[in-house]
């Protein structure tokens, strides 16, 4: 099962999805499903996906190149905790990555030092980095899992996971690379001191 609206559309246009089965009689129970309940495609989003699919490889070159510059620049401020992104040698399942990818991807997370008002002083300096709950898009985009994506779970369960109010998700854009990080660097002036 596949999102075909993040980086597939790569355009935050689409909303589809993608089911792939490998056993036949699996494969034809799920065909029976789509059409008894009409869960199938429009032809327009349809031609988003495919129109898409053309640029992904260009995009995600560009986006994953991008959020491993982004990614080795922040850990070295002062602001940020910590950053979570496979593509670094730090984390845990870098070797998994490396195996398994051929990056490390275009999300990078940040734990800033500070907590949901230090997040909301960095998010409300940003000009490229537009606050959403997606991700995947040829535009850069944060997220505050805290009170967004995550919001709705009980603060015991975000913590458990570590979802904390200094934790920023950043997907990662096309935007160039310099512009992005001269962004970041002046959000971040807001909590520096």
């Amino acid at each position: 099962m596949h999102s075909t609206s993040k980086y597939v559309g790569g355009h935050s246009d689409l909303i589809g999805g993608a089911v792939v089965a490998a056993d036949a009689e699996l494969h034809q129970r799920l065909q029976y499903i789509a059409m008894a309940v009409g869960a199938i495609q429009g032809p327009f989003d349809s031609y988003l996906a495919l129109r898409g699919l053309k640029t992904l490889d260009l995009r995600m070159t560009r986006q994953s190149s991008n959020a491993l510059t982004i990614a080795e620049h922040l850990q070295q401020h002062p602001a940020i905790e910590d950053v979570i992104y496979p593509g670094l040698p730090s984390h845990p399942q870098h070797v998994l990555c490396k195996q398994q990818m051929k990056t490390g991807g275009a999300v990078v997370t940040v734990r800033l030092k500070g907590g949901l008002e230090e997040a909301k002083a960095v998010i409300g300096r940003l000009k490229y980095f537009v606050l959403a709950d997606s991700l995947g898009g040829v535009e850069s985009m944060i997220n505050h899992a805290f009170t967004m994506s995550h919001g709705g779970m009980p603060v015991e369960e975000k913590y458990a996971i570590g979802i904390t109010e200094g934790l920023l998700r950043l997907s990662v854009g096309a935007e160039a690379v310099d512009d992005l990080i001269a962004e970041l660097d002046y959000a971040l002036e807001a909590i520096s001191g």
